[in-house]
C-alpha cells in the first residue's frame, strides 16, 4: 500500500508523556537544509529527525528510487535506512548509485537477516558492494521477532559474533537491531546484550493500544542511551483513514526518539515530510492523549498486521478448549 493512499513503559505500563519526552531529548539543531537534528543516543552523531528508508522502493522504479534518494540528500536529510533483503538488493543498489560522491556526508545504515555469524558476514559484504562503500555507519540485526531467534543470535556461531567483529574491524561504526513483531522480544534483546548502540521499532499513534513498543521497550531503550529510530509512523498508511501525515509525524517526533525512517516513494511525499519536520513543535500531553484516544476505534492486530496476533491466538485456545 502506498503511504499517501488509503481506501475506505516496562516499569509503569503507561505511555511516555510529552513532557517526559521533551525532557529526555536534547534541543533540536538545524541541518544544512533546515531540518532539525538530534544527537543519536550514545553514538554522538547528529541526525536529521527524519530519514529516507529504502524498504518501499519496490513501489517505484529503480530510476525513481535513485532520484528520491538524491533529492532527500539535496533537501538536507543525512540519515538513510536500508537492508540487505529490501527489493532483493536493488534498494541498496539505488542508494549506491544515488549517494556516489557524498558518502562521507550521510549516515548510511543496512541490516542482515541471517542469524548465524557466517551468514550475516556474507550479507554484510554483499551490502557493502551494492552500496559502493567500504563501511556502514550502522549495521543492524534485522527483524528479530521470536524468542528462538534471540537464542540463535547469541548462541556460539550466532550473528552477534559477526556484528562484534565488523565493528572491531571498522566495517561498521555502530551496531543495533530492529523488529516489529513483538515488543517482548525487543525487551529480551535489551536484557540479553548491553553493547547495542541503536534500536529501530514501530512507534505511532495507535501503538499504545495493542502489544505496545512505546509502553514495553521505549523507556528501557532510553535508559540504555540507545540511538532510537522509529518506523511505521503512519502504520503503513493505515492510520491515514483517521489522521493526516502531520499528526502521525508530530506524534512520533514528540516521543523520546532521535529519528524516524520514512518510506517515501515519490518526491512529493518526501517534500511533504521535510516540510512537516521543519515546522515541528512537540505536542502537549493533552494532545498526545487525545490522539491515542482517537485511535482507539482502529487499534489492534487488524491495523498492525505485522505484530503477533494475540487476539487470534486467544480465540483459538478458547475454541479448542
Amino acid at each position: 500500500m502506498k503511504r499517501r493512499v488509503f481506501v475506505g513503559g516496562v516499569m509503569s505500563g503507561t505511555a511516555l508523556s510529552a513532557s517526559q519526552a521533551t525532557a529526555s531529548k536534547p534541543a533540536p539543531k538545524s541541518s544544512g537544509g533546515g531540518i532539525p537534528k538530534r544527537t543519536f543516543g550514545k553514538t554522538g552523531v547528529e541526525l536529521t529527525v527524519i530519514g529516507q528508508a529504502g524498504g518501499r522502493f519496490p513501489l517505484c522504479s529503480f530510476d525513481e528510487a535513485v532520484a528520491i534518494t538524491r533529492r532527500a540528500y539535496d533537501l538536507g536529510i543525512n540519515y538513510f535506512d536500508n537492508a540487505h533483503v529490501y527489493w532483493d538488493g536493488k534498494s541498496e543498489e539505488a542508494y549506491g548509485a544515488a549517494l556516489q560522491g557524498v558518502r562521507k556526508d550521510v549516515f548510511l545504515t543496512s541490516k542482515a537477516m541471517d542469524r548465524t555469524r557466517d551468514g550475516a558476514r556474507k550479507q554484510l559484504e554483499e551490502s557493502l558492494k551494492r552500496l559502493k562503500t567500504d563501511y556502514l555507519d550502522l549495521w543492524q540485526i534485522h527483524a528479530v521477532g521470536e524468542m528462538e531467534e534471540v537464542d540463535q543470535i547469541f548462541a556460539p556461531g550466532g550473528a552477534i559474533e559477526a556484528f562484534e567483529a565488523a565493528k572491531k574491524e571498522g566495517k561498521c561504526r555502530f551496531i543495533g537491531f530492529t523488529g516489529h513483531r513483538d515488543p517482548n522480544v525487543h525487551a529480551e534483546m535489551l536484557k540479553r546484550y548491553k553493547n547495542f548502540d541503536t534500536i529501530l521499532m514501530p512507534l505511532h499513534i495507535a501503538d499504545t493500544g495493542y502489544l505496545s513498543f512505546e509502553r514495553i521497550v521505549l523507556r528501557e531503550a532510553n535508559r540504555q542511551k540507545l540511538g532510537i529510530q522509529a518506523m511505521k509512523t503512519t502504520a503503513n498508511a493505515k492510520l491515514l483513514q483517521a489522521f493526516n501525515v502531520r499528526d502521525c509525524l508530530r506524534y512520533a517526533l514528540t516521543l523520546p526518539i532521535h529519528t524516524a525512517a520514512m518510506g517515501c516513494t515519490t518526491i512529493g511525499q518526501l517534500e511533504d515530510d521535510v516540510r512537516i519536520a521543519k515546522e515541528f513543535t512537540p505536542l502537549s500531553d493533552t494532545m498526545m492523549t487525545a490522539l491515542r484516544q482517537r485511535a482507539d476505534r482502529i487499534k489492534g492486530p487488524d491495523l498492525e498486521d505485522w505484530k503477533r496476533n494475540t487476539e487470534r491466538a486467544s480465540l483459538y485456545v478458547y475454541a479448542g478448549g
